[in-house]
């Protein structure tokens, strides 16, 4: 599946680049990236969806990139999408979320739900009418983001960082995005609907507490 992405993402990327963070993964995510001509990272171990992005956060701003887009390895954000959010003319300073439809794009049920009460929860939180604080393609201001003293390393870490992109001011833009899901039978997702949540919810709620960073 990563070699797929990769491929699709280079093909629509208008030169630009593409890199790969491969969290401790048992398929060789990171030979797959690198096969399919991206740029890859690699953890030797699986230290949670919030570090992988940190990593790659970091090395692409030690690089010189001022941005980065994110998607998801399990194929849900068509290349074109993310490349919408990479020209999208919200100032280069702002996090751009991106917006499913998620019953139109065939979410399940839960993940519908845990999705609702998370928008409610961060939209209380934040003052803000957040419509999709899960969703993976975002694109990220990095010496901004990497400001803001994130302490999730898990999947928590999106919804963390909206919370403290909010509380420093931040400007949030909300794009609305086309997705796709697999079948049923097709799926394959580590987001576990009652306990991520729950996770979710205490680091929001750590993370609203520390008044010790931004």
């Amino acid at each position: 599946m990563i070699r797929e992405i990769a491929e699709a993402a280079i093909r629509a990327g208008v030169c630009l680049p593409v890199w790969v963070v491969d969290d401790g993964s048992s398929d060789d995510t990171y030979g797959a990236a690198t096969q399919a001509g991206a740029n890859a990272l690699r953890h030797t171990s699986n230290c949670g969806k919030g570090a992988a992005l940190l990593t790659g956060f970091r090395e692409l701003l030690a690089q010189g990139f001022e941005a980065v887009v994110t998607v998801d390895a399990d194929g849900q954000h068509p290349a074109e999408e993310a490349l919408r959010l990479a020209q999208h003319p919200a100032p280069r300073a702002s996090l751009v979320l991106a917006i499913r439809d998620l019953a139109r794009d065939g979410a399940p049920k839960n993940s519908q739900f845990s999705n609702s009460v998370s928008n409610r929860f961060l939209s209380w939180f934040t003052g803000l009418e957040l419509r999709d604080t899960q969703c993976g393609l975002r694109r990220y201001p990095l010496s901004e983001v990497l400001s803001l003293h994130t302490k999730s390393l898990g999947y928590a870490f999106e919804s963390e960082i909206i919370i403290r992109a909010a509380r420093a001011g931040l400007a949030i833009e909300q794009v609305p995005a086309r997705v796709w899901y697999p079948v049923p039978s097709e799926r394959i997702s580590h987001f576990h609907n009652v306990k991520d949540p729950v996770r979710i919810i205490f680091r929001v709620l750590g993370a609203w507490f520390d008044r010790g960073a931004p």
